[in-house]
This record gives structure tokens, sequence and C-alpha cells, in this order.
């Protein structure tokens, strides 16, 4: 059984006053919440299933990246249950390094994003993107619901806890 470690928990954001503030305030805390849950865990700990769906933490990380690359830069993907895997080949560091360098182009992308009712702009050719409101508090939820698998996870691995 993981001894447990001292708790630190990172309080919400409380900046911004407009609604796209608020919302992507919220979604950065949920992203490095769920990065640093990833970041130092044990191999292989850390690629292992810790339930009995075959979840664990560097495939909760994977999928995000997939699914942040879906909602705001437009990828395709055909398999979303095979976004739960990392690849063997890629280390905690490459997975988080992905996350952090996919979050930081979908960023780019909401920084031009100045209406929330407008489409998230594709490429063109494309089919319209959903609202910028609808795929931001999308993300929300998702990564919302991933960093709570994640901080179950992580405590099972090695007693780590908070955000």
């Amino acid at each position: 059984m993981p001894t447990a470690s001292r708790r630190s928990d990172t309080p919400p954001p409380r900046t911004g006053s407009s609604e796209a503030e608020v919302l992507r305030a919220f979604l950065d805390y949920l992203r490095t919440s769920i990065a640093a849950k990833v970041e130092g865990a044990p191999e292989p700990q850390v690629r292992t299933a810790g339930v009995p769906s075959g979840t664990n933490l560097l495939g909760l990380l994977n999928h995000l990246t997939f699914v942040e690359r879906s909602a705001f830069l437009g990828d395709r993907t055909t398999d979303w249950q095979a976004t739960f895997q990392a690849a063997s080949a890629d280390s905690a560091a490459d997975v988080v390094a992905r996350y952090r360098e996919t979050v930081e182009r979908a960023n780019e992308v909401l920084d031009g994003c100045t209406d929330l009712g407008a489409p998230v702009p594709r490429r063109r050719g494309e089919h319209p993107g959903p609202s910028t409101r609808w795929a931001l508090v999308h993300m929300i939820e998702e990564t919302g619901r991933h960093a709570g698998h994640a901080d179950i996870l992580r405590e099972l691995v090695d007693g780590a806890t908070g955000r």
C-alpha cells in the first residue's frame, strides 16, 4: 500500500471577469493539474492499469492530447479507445511534453477567438468547428473528468494527493 504524501492543493483561479477569461482560466487550471499528476509518476506504474477497465495515468494524458487536437486544432480521430494507451516507446516526459505542446497550440488558436459564439477556426474546406464556447466547456468537462480519474490513480501508485 502506498504511503500518503503531503497534500499540496492549488486553489482554483480567481482571475478574469469576462466569460472567456473565466473559461480559459479554469481550463488551464485543469490542464496544469492533470499534467502534474503524470509528472514524476514512476515507471511502470504510470502506464499500468489501476482499474479493471485498463485506465492508466499515461493513457489519460495521451487521450486528452487527442481531445485537445480535435476540439481546437481540427484533427480527426477514428479510434478514440486507442487514444487511452500511450505508445510503449513514449516516456512519461514525452507524453507530458506532447500534451503541453498541444495545449500551447490550442491556446494560440483560442487567442484569435474573440466571439465565443463563433465556430473554432478550421482549415479551409473542413466542416465548421463547434462554437468556441462549446469547445471550451467540453474541454473543461473532459479534462476535469479525467483529472479526477488521475487523482485516484496517482494516489494508488505512490500516495501523492492534491493538485
